[in-house]
C-alpha cells in the first residue's frame, strides 16, 4: 500500500492521456493547506483552453469507449477501484492537506469514493432495456438505453474524491466520456484520481481533468459546448441556477446537487443519547462543511433543556486542530471567508436574542485552541468575549496573515428563532442552532419552511410518527434515527432549490443514459 502522498502529486491538467503544462500557455496558482496557509504545490492553470481541449479529447474517445462491452468497461473500473484502495493512506493525507478535514474522515472518504467505482462497475452491466407488448401483430417494440455522450462534471472542495467518483463512475460504466473540473481549492486529489485511472487502463481521452482558478469561465465553456450533452454539478444553488441558464441554449441534461438547510427533529419520545450521537456525527463532520450537515435543530419543548445539556457535554469532548493528527475531530475551515461567515452568523443570532451556550474559539494554533476549549465550561461568558475579540483581531490582521485563525471549534446556540439568518441560510460551519417546538404539525411546518430540500433527520421511537413525518418532510432524503445517511447504494439528491436528479444507487445510471425506442415493422 502506498502511504507517500508525494508520489501521487501531479500539477497540471490531464487531457487525452497526457499531463498538459506549458503547451496551453498556462499561468500557475498555489494550492494552500487551510490549517497553515502554506503552499502544498504550484499547479498549472489550464483555464478555458484546457476545458476546450478536454472536450475535444472526450469527443474523439467516445466512439471506441461506448463501443466496448459493459463487461470490458467494468473490468477497467474494477482495476481503478483496487488502485484507489491500495493508495488509501496517500490519498487521505493529500486530501487532509488540501481541504483540512480530519485524517480519519479523509480515510473514510477514500473508501466512500471507492465504493462508487465498485458499485457502478457492477451496476453498469445491468443497464437493461425492455421489450414492450406490441400494438400491432406485425410489429415488435423495443426500448434500449445508450450513453448520453460527453459529460461535464463540476465538483466541490469539501469532498474532493467522492464527488468525482459519484459523478463519473456511472458515466464511465455506461460508455460516456468525461471532462471534470474540480475546485481550485482541491485540484490535487482530482489529479491523483486521474493518475490512478491512467494506471487502471482507461484509454486516452475517456477521463479528462481540467484545473484552473477561473471557475466561472471554465464552467461556462462546458455549458456552451454542443459536444457536452450532460452537466453534473455539486455546489451552491446560485451557481446551479446559473449553469441551468447557460446550458439552456444547448438543451443539456442536468444533475444538480445544491444547497441545503437540513432540519434535525428531536421528538419528546426520542432516545436522546442516540439523537445526540447522530447530531454530533451529522453536524460537525468536516467542521460542518457538508451539504447534508444539520443546519437547524428542532427540539420538542419537553426535552429541549435535556437535549441541549447532553449535546454540550458531547461537543465539549471534540478536539479541534490540525487534521493530520489522528485525535483531531474538527479541522480548520477552508478559508478566512468561512471563518468570517461563522462570526457573522453568531453576531446575527446574538443581536436577535440567541444565547451562545457553548463556543469553541478560533485560534492561532492548535494548542491554544485546545486549551481555550478546555476552559470554556469554567467560564462561558468570558469565553464568548474572548471569541469576539479574537475574531475582531483576525479581521484586522487578515491582510498581514490571512490564515491567523483557521480553527473554529463546535458552537451551540440556544433560543434560535425564524428571524435569524441560519433559519434560511446554509451555515457551512460548526454552528448548531437549537429551536423549540410543541407539536408534530409545528415541527413539520418549521422543517419545511425553507426553499431547500436536500437532507433531513428525525428522532422518535414511535413507528407511526416516523412514517407520517418522514412522508410529510419536503426533502429528497430523510434520516430516521440515523445521522449519517450517505451510501453508494442509496439515491442521493434533493427537491425544491436543492437540485435535480439522483446520484448513487440503481437510479444513478439514469441521468447518463438516453432511452431509444425501436419499432420493427413488416414482421
Amino acid at each position: 500500500m502506498n502511504t507517500d502522498y508525494k508520489k501521487i502529486i501531479f500539477t497540471s491538467s490531464y487531457i487525452d492521456g497526457k499531463w498538459v503544462e506549458n503547451s496551453l500557455g498556462q499561468s500557475r496558482f498555489q494550492v494552500l493547506n487551510p490549517a497553515s496557509g502554506e503552499s502544498i504545490a504550484e499547479v498549472f492553470d489550464g483555464g478555458v483552453q484546457a476545458v476546450e481541449a478536454a472536450i475535444a479529447a472526450a469527443k474523439k474517445a467516445l466512439p471506441l469507449w461506448s463501443a466496448k462491452t459493459a463487461k470490458e468497461r467494468s473490468a477497467i473500473l474494477e482495476k481503478w477501484w483496487s488502485l484507489v484502495l491500495e493508495n488509501q493512506e496517500a490519498l487521505a493525507t493529500l486530501m487532509t492537506l488540501e481541504c483540512g478535514k480530519p485524517i480519519k474522515e479523509s480515510r473514510g472518504e477514500v473508501l466512500y469514493a471507492a465504493s462508487f467505482i465498485k458499485w457502478f462497475a457492477e451496476e453498469g452491466r445491468r443497464a437493461y432495456g425492455s421489450v414492450i407488448p406490441t400494438s400491432a401483430k406485425d410489429r415488435r417494440v423495443v426500448a434500449i438505453k445508450q450513453p448520453i455522450g460527453v459529460v461535464g462534471a463540476i465538483t466541490p472542495w469539501n469532498f474532493p474524491l467522492a464527488m468525482i467518483t459519484r459523478k463519473i463512475s456511472p458515466a464511465l460504466a455506461v460508455g460516456c466520456t468525461v471532462v471534470t473540473r474540480p475546485s481550485e481549492e482541491t485540484p490535487l486529489s482530482a489529479l491523483a484520481l486521474a493518475h490512478l485511472a491512467e494506471q487502471a487502463g482507461f484509454p486516452a481521452g475517456v477521463i479528462n481533468v481540467t484545473v484552473g482558478e477561473d471557475a466561472s469561465e471554465m464552467g461556462k465553456a462546458l455549458c456552451a459546448s454542443e459536444v457536452v450533452r450532460k452537466i453534473s454539478f455539486t455546489g451552491s444553488t446560485r451557481v446551479g441556477a446559473l449553469l441551468m441558464q447557460q446550458s439552456a441554449p444547448t438543451i443539456k441534461k442536468l444533475s444538480l446537487e445544491l444547497g441545503g438547510n437540513a432540519p434535525f427533529i428531536v421528538f419528546e419520545d426520542a432516545d436522546l443519547d442516540a439523537a445526540v450521537k447522530g447530531a454530533v456525527a451529522s453536524k460537525y463532520r468536516n467542521a460542518g462543511q457538508t451539504c447534508v450537515c444539520v443546519n437547524r435543530f428542532l427540539v420538542h419543548e419537553k426535552v429541549y433543556d435535556q437535549f441541549i445539556e447532553k449535546l454540550i457535554k458531547a461537543v465539549s469532548a471534540l478536539k479541534c486542530g490540525n487534521g493530520l493528527e489522528d485525535s483531531t475531530d474538527i479541522g480548520p475551515l477552508i478559508n478566512p471567508k468561512a471563518v468570517k461567515k461563522v462570526q457573522e452568523f453568531l453576531d446575527d443570532a446574538k443581536a436577535k436574542g440567541g444565547q451562545v451556550l457553548y463556543c469553541g474559539l478560533a485560534s492561532q494554533n492548535q494548542n491554544q485552541n485546545q486549551n481555550q476549549n478546555q476552559n470554556q465550561n469554567q467560564n462561558q461568558n468570558q469565553n464568548q468575549n474572548q471569541n469576539q475579540n479574537q475574531n475582531q483581531n483576525q479581521n484586522q490582521n487578515q491582510n498581514q496573515n490571512e490564515y491567523q485563525s483557521p480553527f473554529v471549534g463546535p458552537i451551540v446556540v440556544g433560543g434560535a428563532t425564524s428571524s435569524m439568518r441560519f433559519a434560511q441560510e446554509e451555515i457551512f460551519g460548526p454552528i448548531a442552532p437549537v429551536f423549540k417546538f410543541s407539536s408534530d404539525a409545528e415541527a413539520i411546518a418549521m422543517a419545511n419552511d425553507t426553499i431547500y430540500g436536500l437532507a433531513s433527520y428525525m428522532y422518535s421511537q414511535n413507528v407511526a410518527r416516523c412514517w407520517k413525518v418522514a412522508e410529510a418532510l419536503e426533502y429528497g432524503m430523510v434520516g430516521i434515527n440515523e445521522g449519517l445517511i450517505s451510501s453508494e447504494v442509496a439515491p442521493f439528491g434533493g427537491v425544491k432549490s436543492s437540485g435535480l436528479g439522483r446520484e448513487g444507487s440503481q437510479y444513478g445510471l439514469d441521468d447518463y443514459l438516453e432511452i431509444k425506442y425501436m419499432c420493427f415493422g413488416g414482421l
